[in-house]
């Protein structure tokens, strides 16, 4: 096994020229050298070098490199470090922003990952911009990526790996305009109804439920619902106050409460239990009641000789993932999106078939017989009859906003400023029915 490498910088003298060094490896895991002024150890040289430790402390990159000898694929190694280092959340672990930032970079690298960052101007971010086109991406997206883009060359410009003029050149490229561009548009999301809801929960464990039903009276974020404990409740008043820990503007220092009233207290009175510390909606306490279920339907006796077998086979497997202590956001919304395929499973032309064997056609088999078409009209049924968490959270605001006002609706969802809050709540057409009734 090799010897790790330091990566602080290494003080040594130069053998030919009395001088001092400064030796180290960057970012990118590239060795770096650079001469001080000075004799080794004089105040000159140590000046130097405390100048350049403070730069590589500040700038993990170094500014070693000429610019012009630095390519694309380069600044996207080392923007790739910084970001998987900067945009963690408070227990550390990466956010979502990493895999869009992967996702928008690939294109860049494909197209221009070899040419130098210098060269890299409008016309190669609209050609990649043009791929994300290509991709069927939403015209929203493709913003966000190119966005992206960048948002990488501008920190590229603060660690001195290109000129500004290479940021400045690429911000003259406005984003894609509705209605004057090939770009899809994207359905605005809006509320799910409480018969389509209905009609999926039947198909979701209870703990899945609880999510979806505190949801629906709360109006709080999936995560936030995923994240709730006993502890996080401040239960001395009439109405509970829920602050979460971590939410999603936590990392701009604002808090959130979510008031919680009788009727989401007496759901969540049902998910308690004797530690306070545990996630009240568990995958691990889901699994367990789900065994204990199966166990008490158990027809057939537990013979000795067939619990020995169970007991031996047992020793040997291990599981693959053990349930976890609570649900992700992707956890839930795949949740919902299993129940919604079977609350609403499409066409019998299009749906899988029963095998001579008595088994349902597996998901490669099934989609793999289907022709293009088919495929087609597959995601068409879907996108017409599936429903996503954050859509309950649409819904709440909605029924807030027409018995209370805007500014309730805003102050319920957490939202700093009212035209966010206008984005979740339906506007009332109702009300200017009945008052064009009156008026008009």
């Amino acid at each position: 096994m090799s010897r790790p490498r330091n990566v602080s910088p290494t003080y040594i003298p130069h053998a030919k020229s009395g001088r001092g060094r400064l030796q180290w490896y960057d970012a990118l895991g590239l060795r770096h050298e650079k001469l001080l002024p000075g004799p080794f150890g004089s105040p000159e040289s140590l000046a130097a070098k405390a100048r350049l430790e403070l730069e590589l402390a500040a700038s993990p990159t170094g500014t070693p490199t000429p610019p012009e000898t630095v390519t694309v694929a380069e600044v996207m190694c080392a923007y790739l470090v910084f970001a998987n280092q900067h945009y963690r959340d408070q227990d550390g672990n990466p956010t979502e922003e990493v895999r869009h930032l992967k996702a928008a970079l690939r294109g860049v690298r494909d197209l221009y990952g070899a040419i130098p960052a210098v060269e890299f101007g409008p016309l190669a971010l609209k050609a990649v911009r043009q791929r994300f086109v290509e991709l069927k991406w939403c015209r929203k997206t493709v913003n966000g990526r190119v966005e992206r883009v960048r948002r990488m060359f501008r920190w590229a410009v603060a660690e001195e790996l290109v000129p500004p003029g290479v940021y400045q050149a690429l911000a003259a490229v406005r984003g894609l305009q509705r209605g004057r561009t090939p770009a899809r548009e994207s359905a605005p999301v809006g509320p799910v109804d409480d018969a389509t809801v209905g009609a999926t929960l039947v198909h979701l464990n209870r703990h899945v439920r609880g999510l979806v039903e505190f949801q629906r009276l709360t109006g709080c974020r999936p995560g936030e619902a995923c994240r709730l404990r006993r502890c996080d409740l401040d239960m001395s008043g009439t109405v509970w106050l829920y602050k979460p820990v971590h939410h999603k503007t936590a990392w701009r220092g604002k808090t959130r409460t979510i008031a919680v009233g009788p009727k989401a207290q007496e759901l969540l009175r049902g998910y308690f239990t004797p530690d306070i510390e545990v996630y009240l909606f568990s995958p691990r306490r889901a699994t367990e009641e789900f065994i204990a279920e199966r166990a008490a339907k158990r027809k057939t006796p537990r013979y000795p000789s067939h619990m020995r077998r169970n007991e031996s086979k047992r020793v040997g497997a291990k599981r693959r993932r053990s349930p976890a202590e609570r649900y992700t956001r992707l956890a839930y919304l795949t949740a919902v999106t299993r129940a919604c395929d079977r609350a609403f499973p499409p066409p019998q032309e299009l749906a899988p078939t029963t095998q001579d064997n008595g088994r349902m056609e597996s998901h490669r088999a099934w989609w793999g017989r289907l022709t293009e078409n088919q495929r087609n009209a597959v995601k068409a049924w879907r996108t017409a009859h599936h429903w996503h968490p954050n859509q309950l959270r649409h819904g709440y605001a909605t029924r807030v906003r027409k018995e209370f006002g805007l500014e309730a609706a805003q102050v319920a969802l957490g939202h700093t400023r009212a035209s966010t809050t206008e984005i979740y709540a339906e506007k009332n057409e109702a009300l200017a029915v009945a008052t064009a009734n009156k008026i008009g």
